[in-house]
């Protein structure tokens, strides 16, 4: 049996060198766009041999890179074998991350810490569990010393673009094949599940004319307009759908981005929007895909000379819980309740996440980190994004203490 108390006394005699380690990894920009993160990748390597731990490094072919719509991408996996027989346990964290936007009262790189709190961009997600998960790897080889089994730390960069070219990647070339894995998230909850998402852009077009003369123009934007009025009518026939997993609620649609025309005084001849559908796990992508197309056809031809141009974005399918995920549960639950002195209770999220590429390749996998209890409290993706330091260093606990039992 693992002497648990040594694993936390390991964790919290090295906590200021954990913390150190995050604040170095928030200091190094991943903004996605443009996602230029093959920077963060080699820092991220550099820090891991200090510690002992050698990063195979897997670079994305640039022209792959650049046809996705990013600038670089260096994905690293840490490869630690005990010994024949026992589990292979993958931990997965993004380094990349949205632009930070407007509104910081903190340095968005700075990894300022106030309050006990550590601010910036990718704080908690998920910069904050390349720390978790690699110091819970430091404790378990340091005080349980398993004889079998094996750890890989996956630390990739294609989250925000949906996962394609991060775990994806290593999946589709065969560079991993763990048996379980656990992915960077929030510690009051264990995810087992989650929704899916799509994202299309729609182009529409119209004709160009002087503002003097608009008869002589088609207003692109007020076909659009009135497609996105269809669009958004959509909502509140989701709501009337609702999801059996707890933590999902009901499907959901957000358009994120216009853009278009050309001067104040022109008659708009072409508007972009990209919008963003999210799927709860117990619907059909394929038909949800087929209804939006639907309702943007219906739309523009109401407006006569009004043509559209729909191009799918991203497809990431829902996470379903697989039935080799209880070992995974089990232990995060017990030792959660442990270490945070209540529940852990085992849950869906409405987020999307690369997890779900695990999963498609027969992975059993849940999604558990360092973190609040909601986004919102996160901040993740608005301004001032935090973690908890006690929460990093309880995270930190439950992981190793998991990693114990599992490869026990």
């Amino acid at each position: 049996m693992t002497d648990y108390t040594k694993l936390d006394a390991w964790i919290d005699a090295h906590f200021d060198e954990e913390v150190k380690f995050l604040q170095e990894l928030v200091r190094v920009p991943t903004d996605t766009p443009p996602g230029n993160n093959a920077p963060h990748a080699e820092r991220t390597a550099e820090l891991l041999e200090g510690f002992g731990l050698a990063a195979e490094k897997h670079p994305v072919p640039a022209q792959e890179v650049k046809d996705y719509g990013m600038e670089s991408i260096t994905n690293l996996i840490v490869r630690r074998q005990y010994g024949e027989g026992g589990l292979k346990v993958a931990l997965n964290a993004h380094g990349d991350v949205v632009p930070p936007g407007e509104g910081w009262a903190h340095d968005p790189y700075g990894a300022q810490i106030e309050d006990g709190q550590l601010f910036g961009r990718a704080a908690a997600v998920s910069k904050s569990d390349f720390a978790t998960f690699t110091f819970a790897l430091r404790a378990l080889e340091a005080v349980a010393k398993p004889a079998k089994g094996g750890i890989e730390l996956h630390f990739t960069y294609d989250e925000e673009f949906g996962g394609i070219l991060g775990p994806g990647w290593l999946l589709k070339n065969k560079l991993t094949k763990p048996d379980l894995m656990i992915a960077a998230g929030f510690s009051y909850e264990v995810v087992t599940a989650h929704n899916g998402c799509l994202q299309m852009e729609v182009t529409v077009h119209g004709k160009m004319a002087h503002a003097a003369v608009p008869d002589t123009g088609i207003d692109a934007l007020q076909g659009a307009v009135h497609i996105l009025n269809a669009l958004y009518a959509q909502n509140a026939e989701y709501k009337k759908v609702t999801s059996k997993v707890e933590g999902i609620t009901h499907p959901y649609l957000n358009v994120g981005r216009i853009e278009g025309g050309t001067n104040t005084n022109v008659i708009p001849g072409k508007v972009m929007f990209k919008l963003d559908r999210r799927m709860i796990p117990e619907e059909n992508p394929a038909e949800v895909e087929a209804t939006i197309r639907r309702v943007i056809a219906e739309a523009a031809a109401q407006k006569p000379g009004i043509t559209v141009e729909i191009k799918r974005m991203l497809l990431a399918n829902s996470m379903k819980p697989l039935a080799g995920n209880k070992p995974l549960v089990d232990a995060i639950q017990k030792h959660g309740e442990t270490v945070f002195g209540e529940p852990i209770k085992a849950m869906g999220t409405p987020l999307y996440t690369d997890v779900r590429l695990y999963g498609e390749n027969g992975i059993p996998g849940v999604i558990y980190g360092a973190g609040p209890r909601t986004v919102l409290e996160s901040h993740a993706k608005r301004n001032d994004e935090r973690v908890a330091l006690e929460d990093l260093r309880r995270a930190t606990k439950v992981v190793a203490r998991t990693l114990a039992d599992l490869l026990a």
